[in-house]
């Protein structure tokens, strides 16, 4: 059993906080308006999921997810986290985000933004690439023909492979993108954002990526 932070109860907070309990971890999770707002969905996740602040939830998870909108990240605070894997769901959507340059023009990428501002974390990017309503409903056995497959990346290679780890245990394969710097290739827009595929599929859409759309 782990306990598991998450930072924002957006949909695919909720999805990864069911997902987390029903394999038999705790979770402690927040949002941007209080512990006191996420009364209703503890009360819907039971008795391993507790309400906190982003600080209370940043310090008691082993390990944490960060799923806020991009424009919000530099509001994660930092030092609750420092030395723990970070695991970043998050994609670029200038119309919700407004423009950055570094990431229209390809110098950047989103999980690298947030590794910078959570300097002394392991950050890896994990669940940006797939719907909410799949984390929990498209997995399947290990060995499975066909078996679902999503991508990580970090600087850091236990990060990585806790990553992995956690997608093996959700139901899904994993293919390893490297550092951070590579991450972009399944964010929005991309052959490999939002699409069920296995591991040759997603291998295949992530050399075919362009790196600006």
């Amino acid at each position: 059993m782990t306990n598991i932070g998450i930072i924002g109860a957006g949909n695919i907070g909720r999805a990864l906080a069911h997902t987390f309990i029903r394999h038999g971890h705790t979770v402690t999770i927040a949002n941007s308006r209080g512990p006191e707002t996420l009364a209703e969905l503890v009360a819907e996740l039971g008795p391993s999921a507790t309400a906190a602040t982003a600080e209370e939830a940043g310090a008691a998870g082993e390990i944490v997810v960060v799923t806020v909108p991009l424009h919000r990240y530099r509001d994660i605070p930092v030092e609750p986290l420092a030395g723990k894997v970070v695991i970043d769901t998050n994609n670029y959507y200038f119309e919700r985000d407004g423009r950055i340059a570094e990431l229209d023009e390809g110098t950047a990428t989103v999980s690298g933004l947030l590794q910078a501002h959570l300097p002394e974390s392991r950050v890896a990017k994990g669940f940006n690439h797939i719907a909410a309503r799949d984390i929990a409903t498209t997995g399947a056995p290990a060995g499975t023909e066909d078996r679902r497959a999503l991508a990580t990346a970090s600087d850091h290679e236990g990060a990585a492979a806790i990553v992995a780890a956690i997608y093996d245990e959700f139901g899904f394969d994993t293919v390893h993108l490297g550092p951070l710097s590579e991450s972009w290739r399944v964010e929005r827009d991309r052959p490999a954002y939002v699409v069920r595929q296995n591991r040759e599929e997603l291998e295949a859409n992530v050399a075919r990526a362009p790196r600006t759309v």
